[in-house]
């Protein structure tokens, strides 16, 4: 799970002020910090299977918020992943 700390400091980071938690942006970085927690657990606790399946709804649901903005707007598209990194 991401702290209250990380989720402040991301929504600031990608959302501009704190009230704006509905963007996009916002919640594939929040998406982005779960998934690399659970992985870096997955990784330690590799029978894990609660987890294992939250992993994978937690991507698909980032999936889901990537095409949408991608067929919104693909210059925030593009900008999200290059800062994220997600994508090669």
């Amino acid at each position: 799970m991401v702290s209250k700390e990380q989720k402040l400091e991301l929504i600031k980071q990608f959302g501009g002020a704190e009230s704006n938690t509905g963007l996009s942006e916002v919640q594939i970085a929040i998406l982005t910090a779960d998934i690399k927690n659970m992985t870096e657990h997955l990784q330690i606790h590799k029978k894990d299977v609660p987890t294992r399946r939250t992993l994978l709804k937690k991507v698909a649901q980032r999936r889901h918020l990537l095409d949408y903005l991608a067929k919104k707007d693909v210059n925030r598209y593009k900008a999200i992943i290059e800062k994220l990194g997600i994508r090669k």
